[in-house]
């Protein structure tokens, strides 16, 4: 599975957040992938995941709180 590097807003980044995680719920790819993966978008689009100390409020709406606990993990 490949991932951009950048997106052009919290909406393509939060589905491609979606994509990565279920991608590795789902048995379809492995963890040291998934977490390469979250870690490159995470990276490379920290100021439009990040606002004021928390994610930002489209994440949040999009992700969900079991995505968001898995990427805080990876993160961290």
């Amino acid at each position: 599975m490949e991932v951009k590097r950048f997106y052009k807003n919290q909406t393509e980044i939060s589905t491609a957040i979606n994509k990565v995680i279920d991608s590795y719920l789902n048995d379809e790819i492995n963890e040291e992938s998934m977490i390469k993966n979250i870690k490159i978008i995470y990276e490379n689009n920290y100021s439009k995941i990040i606002k004021n100390g928390d994610y930002a409020k489209v994440l949040k709406q999009r992700c969900g709180k079991r995505r968001l606990e898995i990427l805080s993990k990876v993160i961290s």
